[in-house]
């Protein structure tokens, strides 16, 4: 009796990919297309969510903990904590005559994903590429922990690394913060948040990796653009910011149209979020100029943190961004996030900080993590690892 049941869902399963497959949007300019479709559909548990086997984010995360980590022999890694919060260090074997670079990485997965094992290649080939020490930082993630969580953990341990350089053989004068996605944003909160510590080595260099700087402009040209091209949704983005940010889920729409950022807000910060500070070749394919809904007190009351400098460190006052350190910034052409960099590369070269921009025309977002998977590997996936790779080296 339990066959049919078993063909019945065989069935459904094969069906729901199929239809998933052929309605996912994926943009002309991406290389292998029908891959991206593919893995879209299987890789981060769309089906079992329609079929109500688990949800996505609890199926991202059992293919997470079932990543296989490789032993490099170059490399020593070990599993610390730093009071409550995991870190992994990665550190040459090899004899140095001096102290070597440090970076300290801050793993995406928009506060929902992500994990130590699942950046683990990825932090493996950056210090063993660029002769690193290499610090990567856990921090508690949705839905037991909300803001400021994530900040708090990433920037607790950081400051305890940078007091204890020495100990792991580190030069106090050549530490750079690394970060994709939510961890590029966590980049320039804490970078900011160092500036003028004068108990504490100055940050080198900052690389952020399609970072995501503000959390309530919804409406910029890449994220009309680019709304539903896999891995990063818009929808999934603005349900990642109000479970992150304690925001509940009904205000959604709000944020998406604007209502709940007061109107003199608005023209505080047109002069940095404006399009108009998007290069008119950004905007060719599909965008149409936007003006927030109605001002709605509520929705105000509700998300007003989005507007707090560590959600949005793209709105930090200038004297701030003034003092941060060279920075690199990497954006794709496919990703709603890639006027975040745009917007936030012209607001640090707007008050004289040195910028390596790399933008990919057929990168996508979450693409970093391919760079070594065979089978799922992706061009720029490992254009994007060897730029980083060669910018440190050069710090």
């Amino acid at each position: 009796m339990a066959l049919p049941w078993l063909v019945l869902l065989l069935a459904f399963f094969v069906w729901a990919v199929f239809e998933h497959f052929l309605t996912t949007d994926v943009p002309a300019t991406l290389q292998h297309p029908a891959k991206l479709r593919f893995l879209h559909c299987i890789f981060p548990g769309n089906i079992f969510e329609k079929l109500g086997i688990c949800s996505m984010p609890k199926f991202i995360r059992f293919l997470h903990d079932s990543v296989r980590i490789k032993k490099d022999p170059e490399l020593v890694v070990t599993d610390l904590r730093f009071g409550t919060i995991p870190v992994r260090l990665f550190q040459p074997k090899a004899a140095s005559s001096r102290p070597r670079r440090g970076i300290i990485f801050y793993h995406g997965g928009g506060t929902v994903f992500g994990s130590l094992d699942c950046y683990h290649g990825l932090c493996n080939y950056l210090a063993r590429e660029t002769d690193s020490v290499l610090l990567m930082i856990g921090y508690l993630k949705v839905p037991d922990h909300h803001s400021p969580a994530l900040f708090q953990d990433c920037m607790n341990a950081s400051i305890h690394f940078l007091k204890a350089l020495e100990t792991y053989g580190v030069d106090p004068s050549r530490v750079v913060v690394c970060g994709d996605s939510i961890g590029g944003a966590v980049v320039a909160a804490i970078t900011q948040a160092l500036v003028g510590r004068s108990d504490l080595p100055r940050i080198r260099a900052q690389v952020l990796i399609y970072p995501l700087v503000q959390v309530f402009c919804l409406q910029l040209p890449s994220y009309q653009q680019n709304q539903n091209v896999p891995f990063l949704s818009r929808k999934f983005l603005v349900t990642s910011a109000c479970n992150y940010l304690a925001i509940d889920l009904s205000w959604r729409d709000a944020i998406l149209n604007g209502t709940c950022v007061p109107p003199d807000v608005w023209r505080k910060y047109e002069k940095w979020l404006s399009p108009d500070n998007i290069p008119k070749k950004f905007k060719n394919r599909g965008y149409q100029p936007w003006s927030p809904d109605p001002f709605n007190e509520a929705a105000y009351l509700e998300a007003k943190h989005m507007l707090d400098v560590e959600n949005s460190p793209l709105i930090a006052d200038d004297e701030v961004i003034a003092q941060l350190p060279e920075s690199f910034l990497v954006s794709c052409e496919n990703d709603i996030l890639r006027d975040d960099s745009l917007l936030y590369k012209k607001r640090l070269e707007d008050q004289g900080v040195r910028v390596t921009w790399y933008h990919l025309e057929d990168g996508f977002h979450g693409s970093i993590l391919f760079f070594d998977k065979k089978a799922l590997f992706f061009p720029c996936s490992l254009k994007i690892v060897n730029a980083v790779v060669s910018y440190v080296k050069s710090i």
